[in-house]
């Protein structure tokens, strides 16, 4: 046990939750494999995030807002996280998920798991519909680094007791602001990078890693 109280970030798409939202919404609008595509290139960090997301987004144009609870009823979490936030709310810590992914889907699930902080884009809707667009400034690289030390900051957790969990490029800047940083199943690119590999679908492997039990 220690007496360290912790902030951990998590990425969402394939980290927090087994799914890749965009591509859940892709398939329903009948652009899945466009942007699968686009995806994994932009996980690799072989095409800037913001360009990427507006791509994407905008393949999703006419789709109905009811897509959204048929995809909600699909998302599953990943194994252990409700263990890994009782852990860490059982030892004054914090959890928090910053991503590239949507509002409309996320609030729910980390309402739900009682996150404590969470940030993700906006999609602009009119009449019932997606326009194809995003609203306001992408969360990106930096805007997710900027989370993690605006709410550290915020808690008075130092930075040296922050822990980002992510898998592709788009969260690198935030494990490089962390002072842990977790690579979760994740691309080469981020192995690299990280203090640490996780390579297990089970996020509660993190309690021991920090000296804490669930």
């Amino acid at each position: 046990m220690t007496d360290a109280r912790f902030l951990i970030v998590l990425d969402v798409d394939s980290t927090l939750i087994e799914n890749e939202v965009i591509e859940m919404l892709a398939e329903c609008a009948g652009s899945l494999r466009a942007v699968a595509e686009i995806t994994e290139r932009a996980m690799s960090g072989q095409l800037d995030f913001q360009q990427s997301l507006r791509s994407r987004v905008s393949t999703l144009a006419g789709l109905p807002i009811s897509c959204f609870t048929d995809v909600a009823d699909d998302i599953r979490v990943t194994q252990g996280v409700p263990e890994l936030i009782a852990g860490l709310h059982a030892n004054d810590g914090l959890i928090g998920v910053v991503s590239g992914g949507f509002h409309e889907l996320l609030d729910a699930v980390a309402t739900d798991l009682g996150l404590d902080h969470w940030k993700a884009n906006r999609l602009e809707i009119a009449d019932g519909r997606l326009t194809g667009n995003v609203l306001g400034p992408i969360i990106d690289a930096q805007a997710k680094a900027h989370a993690l030390i605006e709410w550290a900051d915020a808690a008075g957790i130092p930075h040296a007791q922050t822990v980002a969990v992510g898998d592709g490029a788009n969260d690198l800047a935030m494990m490089d602001a962390a002072g842990l940083s977790v690579a979760f199943n994740a691309r080469a690119v981020v192995r690299e990078r990280a203090h640490l590999a996780i390579d297990t679908r089970d996020l509660s492997q993190l309690l021991p890693l920090l000296g804490l039990r669930g």
